[in-house]
């Protein structure tokens, strides 16, 4: 194992300027959860309380719009890791005609501006007469997490050993089987990762909601509408604070989880 030069001052001091600015406007959302300060922003704040925790657990509009997310991401997670696992896997398991284009067409959601991804999809939907309800704001979400969940299984699928699959074929085992039995152990961590990424993005996905949601209003959409129109300020901002957390848990996990597929997969090649 080689032994990797350590960072010189300067470049830990740029990283962690780098983090101070990116982490600070999420520890001011924190602080301000727990502000007595109903209406504005004052710095510092004038007290700190525990009130707006209670307040925002009675409050119906929060839960309704926390229910419709969790559900919308867990079913366009479960689509994503159906269609994207098997498009990974037709695209790494053979050569044919055309292969990069369809994969360029698969990744193409996510690389795409969202608002045109929006603007797409509510195009779509008018022409076909879909009337907008949670169906469509699923099928939105699911364009993206198809990418994710594909990228995660294509890049596993690479790195796995061919002689696995063709000694299991030459044992017997069909196509299926050979999936089942040997291909789907080996990216199962990928997928696991790929879904919990899919399923933070749905969760806290505003701009393509915007253009498929209709009447239906998920938990991004609900802050958006309570920052323009605000009535109880510290809630917004309570609310925030559990989204930061529920998309952070997922995303770590993935994190860890991938890390320990490529020491796997690696440790297999040895």
């Amino acid at each position: 194992m080689r032994n990797t030069p350590r960072a010189s001052w300067p470049l830990k001091l740029a990283a962690g300027a780098g983090l101070a600015f990116m982490l600070a406007p999420l520890a001011l959302i924190f602080l301000y959860a727990f502000s007595t300060e109903e209406k504005t922003y004052q710095w510092p704040p004038p007290g700190l309380t525990l009130e707006w925790l209670a307040v925002s657990w009675q409050r119906p509009d929060v839960w309704k719009a926390l229910t419709l997310s969790v559900q919308v991401a867990t079913i366009s997670t479960a689509i994503a890791l159906v269609l994207g696992t098997l498009c990974a896997a037709a695209v790494s398991g053979s050569r044919f005609f055309g292969r990069e284009t369809i994969s360029l067409l698969v990744i193409l959601p996510i690389a795409l501006p969202g608002i045109i991804t929006g603007i797409a999809l509510r195009s779509a939907f008018s022409l076909m007469e879909i009337p907008f309800s949670f169906w469509t704001i699923v099928l939105g979400h699911a364009t993206f997490c198809i990418v994710v969940v594909y990228n995660n299984a294509v890049a596993r699928l690479r790195r796995t050993s061919g002689s696995m699959i063709e000694a299991a074929m030459d044992l017997g085992a069909d196509k299926f089987q050979t999936f089942r039995h040997v291909i789907l152990p080996n990216i199962a961590t990928a997928l696991l990762a790929g879904g919990m990424l899919a399923f933070a993005l749905s969760f806290d996905e505003v701009i393509v909601t915007t253009f498929t949601a209709g009447q239906q209003q998920t938990l991004p959409l609900w802050m958006l509408e309570e920052l323009i129109r605000p009535r109880q300020r510290p809630v917004t901002n309570v609310v925030a604070m559990v989204v930061v957390v529920v998309t952070l848990l997922p995303i770590l996990a993935a994190f860890y989880l991938s890390r320990g597929g490529e020491q796997s997969v690696a440790g297999m090649g040895k």
